[in-house]
């Protein structure tokens, strides 16, 4: 009789299959991912990789270099952040240079590379979750949020059922798992529009070049360049071994009364995008990027939802992670981060557990550490995308813009996993006692 921990991970995107590579190297582990779509995919353009989040992926995966390798990503020669609209149009705000580690990389290479590395028959996709249910001892009868159960059941659309001894949500923004971990209180939390807009695009970097200028795409030179404005942002960066240019175009957005859970875009036009950057006219790369956005069969807004408030990532056998716990807007490059950070740390716990009656306090120490940076990542990246869509008290003055910037990335990467990662194991020792 296999006695394995049977733990099931729903969500089959970049936060799940991370996740799954960390626990894989527990043999006292047994894991599954399911994945609600047909195939294991990533929506989306491209990630921008900090140096906190390169070394979180070489903890939780040691072959993390020759996947970022194979995945295409690009290490950015430098960052730089330019006024894109006003009197200092085309100023340098702040820097970044290649020493700190920054990458691009398309986020479906990425999935693939972190899939490739895990057994296949531990990946069940069109595996769409409709119950969950807690078995066993008293949890049958309990409705209380720390109830107790010896098994959770696992009840799929197509009639199967599975029983696992705990079960971990990486399925995203309106995670079907996080509504069981709330319960009578997950009305309360639900994620709801931040206030902004994006458009993204990927092109051939010679399209780009013509476009916006030889000058932002200088060979062997990689870099990315934002680009700050009135009431808008525009970015582009290199990806896939440096043969594609990724274009966003973002801005903030006052009336959000046309979104719904189901319906978070709208189709997008020049006649908006023109009316967005009005304020605009004659900087830079502002016509360019216009037209690259636009250069699409479909071209659509997507609206920027978060998480303004998550009071637990765990209920007993019940954990959530990445999105599904803290979902952020994208001002500051860290929701990847965070969905690996929260790999590394809930690979390392579950790993020192020896059987399943220990998961819950586990689950417990993962949501007394993790909580509190999530939480003040999503507060600090929307408040960095007021400051570069120039709505801060900062407005679109050059000395103030470097003031306003310079600190805002200093919490994320004066930060150390190794000691965060061992907090959560002194808290679940505390919590054995």
């Amino acid at each position: 009789m296999d006695s394995r921990i049977r733990l099931a991970i729903i969500g089959g995107g970049i936060a799940g299959a991370t996740l799954a590579n960390a626990l894989t190297k527990h043999p006292h582990l047994e894991i599954h991912i399911y994945e609600s779509a047909p195939q294991f995919t990533e929506r989306g353009a491209a990630i921008s990789f900090g140096v906190n989040a390169i070394s979180a992926l070489q903890q939780a995966i040691p072959s993390a270099k020759a996947l970022l390798e194979e995945a295409g990503a690009v290490p950015m020669n430098a960052a730089r952040a330019v006024i894109g609209s006003g009197p200092f149009a085309g100023t340098l705000v702040r820097e970044s240079g290649g020493s700190d580690g920054k990458l691009a990389v398309h986020r479906a290479s990425l999935l693939q590379g972190l899939l490739a590395r895990l057994p296949g028959g531990m990946l069940h996709a069109s595996k769409r979750l409709t119950a969950i249910n807690r078995k066993g001892g008293e949890a049958e009868a309990a409705e209380a949020a720390e109830a107790e159960a010896d098994k959770i059941e696992l009840v799929f659309q197509d009639g199967d059922v599975a029983e696992f001894d705990a079960v971990i949500g990486a399925d995203g923004i309106f995670s079907f798992v996080r509504e069981h971990v709330l319960q009578g209180t997950a009305a309360d939390h639900v994620a709801t529009p931040a206030g902004f807009w994006d458009c993204r695009n990927l092109v051939a970097i010679e399209r780009a070049r013509a476009a916006l200028g030889a000058q932002y795409f200088v060979a062997d030179k990689p870099m990315q360049y934002a680009w700050l404005g009135d009431g808008a942002f525009l970015m582009h960066d290199v990806i896939e071994y440096g043969t594609t240019v990724q274009c966003v175009i973002s801005g903030v957005e006052k009336d959000t009364s046309d979104y719904s859970r189901e319906n978070r875009e709208k189709p997008l036009t020049r006649e908006y995008l023109e009316e967005q950057l009005r304020n605009w006219a004659g900087g830079p790369i502002t016509e360019g990027m216009i037209e690259l956005i636009l250069d699409q069969p479909k071209t659509k807004i997507y609206s920027q939802w978060e998480h303004k408030s998550t009071p637990t990532y765990a209920n007993g056998r019940l954990c959530i992670v990445g999105d599904a716990a803290h979902a952020s807007t994208p001002w500051q490059g860290a929701g990847a981060g965070q969905a690996i950070e929260d790999a590394v740390v809930l690979g390392a716990l579950l790993g020192n557990i020896s059987s399943p009656s220990e998961i819950n306090i586990a689950f417990k120490a993962f949501n007394t550490v993790r909580r509190p940076r999530c939480q003040r990542v999503i507060e600090s990246s929307s408040e960095t995308g007021l400051i570069t869509c120039g709505q801060s008290s900062a407005g679109l003055d050059l000395e103030k813009l470097k003031e306003a910037l310079a600190p805002r990335w200093q919490f994320l990467y004066d930060f150390s996993l190794d000691a965060h990662t061992q907090d959560a194991l002194n808290e679940m020792q505390r919590l054995r006692i």
